[in-house]
């Protein structure tokens, strides 16, 4: 196959509408949609689905997430399941100490020993890992899903903390990010900050003010993980003018934010619970403002604030811009955004509408290359998967591509630009992958007519000519999956 249909090509003019409205905001096409409708209204388009109430979240209704946990019960098995563990441990280790009869031809106890227990929380992963994928297939257009999406990743944890993250790595987006994610920023910054998952993956359950009661106690101190993050990451942003002595002051007010452990003690085991006796007491500053001591409500009031702070609607205005836009975003769309976060109180639907009317989402070409995970949503639509198939393909494909599901590299999340995926091995992963999604697809119709569904009109000659010499119709599949114009948004 011409690997070279990889390659995002480039082209200057603006991208046919439908096309910017299924690739810029949504999650690619699925065989009979629409692409003159969709064309004649695309603002239209996405916006109703922006009007929809609670469209962000997943359902309890539906069977299929009949299983699904929250964070609190999800937390208690994986709790449950390593005390299972360690017991198995255990009881290997005292068989294989006991000594071994010398007429005893089987050898010691320790070769009888029980198998290792599964772990639970690849099962809770993996149906959560299958409610949100089975959400972005049926999504029309999925720009809500985009949304969620880059939420998701701004306000990241990684299941490769430690097995209780990865538990509850899905009951922390369904939790903090989607009741949110078109509602208010400071709501969704508080409830992340507050979820066990966050609280647990930059560590703040080791976090100790020194002058605490448990601080005395014990000798221990401050970990700034959480307040560095939450300033140079989830709000402000790198050089937006705090200083070292703010992420000192700011670890101090978080200090007794923490989940509740095993033993139940300070309040349902694996529940956010504020500890007093870990808090570090008195007057704290921030950015010049000096909060009283009020327990749990001093950095819940400081929350408050940075999610107002001009720095943090330049910040967010500029991931936005430039996870919609370009890769350098236009400086008049993030002035823009800026100002209606700041103008509507940090309002995310209004933020979203806005995305939806700047004319440089209708005119900036489609050059970004889609992340692995917009890829592989796109790939399952466009050969019309069906919600409801087992996830472990998906995420072996997006494990072979670089963005494991809810396992960023560190706490800035994924990368948000062409070059993070744009190597050569990538591109070759990409080819793979489009191979096998092309051979496991159960219904190949003609890939001629398929460019039509799910392009449009702006097919460029080269892929149309590529896939006319397709030697079958799977290659030619194969073809359109790799495609420049399915590759970018």
């Amino acid at each position: 196959m011409e690997a070279g249909l990889a390659l995002p090509a480039s082209n200057a003019t603006p991208p046919d509408p439908a096309l910017a409205a299924l690739h810029r905001f949504g999650l690619g096409a699925r065989p009979g949609d629409d692409f003159a409708k969709i064309a004649a209204d695309p603002r239209g388009y996405l916006k109703t689905e922006l009007k929809q109430q609670d469209i962000a979240l997943i359902s309890p209704d539906d069977p299929r997430n009949a299983g699904l946990l929250d964070s609190t019960a999800a937390i208690q098995a994986s709790m449950a399941a390593a005390m299972e563990r360690k017991a198995a441990r255990d009881e290997k280790v005292a068989a294989a100490m006991q000594p071994m009869p010398a007429d005893d031809p089987a050898g010691p106890a320790v070769a009888k020993a029980k198998p290792a227990l599964p772990r639970v929380e690849a099962d809770i992963y993996r149906d959560d890992a299958q409610a949100r994928l089975d959400k972005a297939l049926a999504a029309t257009p999925g720009f809500v899903e985009r949304l969620v999406g880059f939420w998701s990743n701004h306000f990241c944890v990684s299941v490769a903390k430690a097995p209780v993250v990865r538990a509850c790595a899905g009951a922390f987006e369904r939790e903090a990010i989607r009741p949110f994610v078109l509602g208010g920023f400071a709501d969704m910054l508080l409830a992340v900050e507050h979820h066990p998952a966050m609280l647990f993956y930059l560590d703040n359950q080791q976090s100790i003010g020194p002058d605490s009661r448990a601080g005395k106690r014990r000798g221990r101190g401050l970990n700034e993980n959480l307040a560095r993050e939450i300033l140079e990451l989830h709000t402000l942003g790198v050089g937006s003018g705090y200083a070292q002595a703010d992420v000192t002051s700011f670890a101090a007010m978080l200090t007794g934010w923490t989940m509740a452990g095993r033993e139940g003690r300070l309040g349902e085991p694996g529940s956010f619970v504020f500890n007093a006796n870990a808090h570090q007491p008195g007057k704290a500053a921030l950015l010049g403002k000096t909060y009283p001591d009020s327990g749990m409500g001093q950095a819940e009031a400081a929350l408050n604030d940075i999610a107002r702070h001009p720095a943090t609607a330049r910040h967010i205005a500029t991931k936005l811009a430039r996870h919609f836009i370009a890769d350098d975003p236009p400086a008049g769309a993030v002035a823009r955004l800026a100002s209606v976060f700041t103008k509507t109180d940090g309002d995310l639907r209004s933020i979203a509408l806005m995305l939806v009317d700047m004319p440089e989402a209708w005119s900036t070409p489609l050059t970004k290359l889609r992340s692995p995970l917009d890829y592989v949503v796109a790939l399952r639509r466009a050969v019309g998967a069906t919600a409801g198939n087992e996830p472990q393909r998906s995420l072996r494909w997006l494990s072979a591509l670089g963005e494991p599901l809810w396992q960023p590299p560190g706490p800035n999340g994924f990368a948000d630009s062409t070059d993070a995926w744009a190597s050569a091995e990538g591109l070759k992963t990409r080819l793979d992958i489009a191979w096998q999604a092309a051979e496991q697809a159960n219904d190949i119709g003609d890939p001629d007519e398929m460019l039509s569904s799910l392009i449009g009109a702006s097919v460029s000659d080269e892929t149309r000519v590529a896939i006319s010499r397709a030697e079958s119709k799977q290659q030619g599949l194969a073809l359109l999956l790799m495609a420049p114009e399915l590759q970018r948004r």
